[in-house]
């Protein structure tokens, strides 16, 4: 791996080759925080499909492409005076510390959820007015349910015992299924939204990412419902013209592949 010193020529060279794009590449000179908002986004989004398939050169390469965007917006901020690279890392460097009392102070903890429940507390000592605060209004709504969870757990807000977030789950589905059966809408909706939260907290007591657990069963369909379009393409078949007895046995082989 790289020593320290080449770490450091690298970040150099970065920071270098960044100056020289703001001031002679027409593209990069034209772009704000605002232009490069959405393109940041979807490099996010690509670093976490890396991730997912596991392709290392390509987190390498991903995780690049988020480099460059953090180190062009502290160029921007640097050009109005507002924050430059320098600031951005000091500021981070000077989070962490403060929020690892026990790495860097005489605090004692005894696991990761010691850890945890500290970091919110210390957080809400720099300002945040709320545990949640922290989590970011834009998130999708699956995401924002963990955060949320996982931050109100923080400090103690959380169930006792695994059987009781699966008694929780087994009643709000129960109230959903007597809400369709009513034919209520608005108050379906708002039972099956309360169903899906209560699902991703038994997920998360079960350590299971419910993001990453639904995107992988997205992957999974797609890849067999292609099977099957496939398939039926070679037997000269639509599947609109196709019973769905006469699907299944092409999804059913789908099922198999590896």
């Amino acid at each position: 791996m790289s020593t320290q010193l080449e770490k450091e020529q690298a970040f150099t060279r970065l920071l270098t080759i960044m100056d020289e794009l703001r001031e002679q590449c027409p593209w990069d000179k034209k772009q704000t925080l605002e232009s490069l908002r959405h393109l940041t986004i979807e490099e996010t989004y690509e670093l976490s499909d890396a991730i997912l398939n596991g392709n290392m050169p390509e987190i390498a390469k991903e995780l690049g492409d988020v480099l460059l965007h953090i180190v062009f917006y502290a160029r921007i901020g640097s050009e109005t005076n507002d924050f430059d690279i320098t600031f951005v890392i000091n500021q981070l460097c000077d989070k962490l510390i403060r929020r690892h009392p026990h790495i860097y102070s005489d605090t004692v903890v005894k696991n990761e959820k010691e850890v945890k429940e500290n970091w919110e507390k210390i957080k809400l000592t720099e300002g945040n007015r709320s545990v949640l605060s922290g989590v970011p209004v834009s998130l999708p709504a699956m995401i924002k349910a963990t955060r949320i969870q996982e931050k109100a757990r923080g400090v103690g807000f959380d169930w006792d015992e695994e059987a009781q977030v699966w008694e929780k789950v087994q009643e709000e589905l129960q109230e959903f299924k007597e809400e369709a059966e009513r034919g209520d809408v608005q108050k379906t909706e708002e039972e099956f939204g309360d169903l899906l939260f209560s699902l991703i907290n038994y997920a998360r007591f079960k350590n299971i990412n419910p993001e990453d657990a639904l995107e992988k069963t997205n992957r999974k369909f797609i890849k067999r419902f292609q099977y099957l379009e496939e398939s039926a393409n070679k037997a000269g078949r639509k599947l609109d013209e196709m019973t769905l007895d006469e699907m299944d046995v092409y999804w059913n082989e789908a099922k198999k592949l590896p």
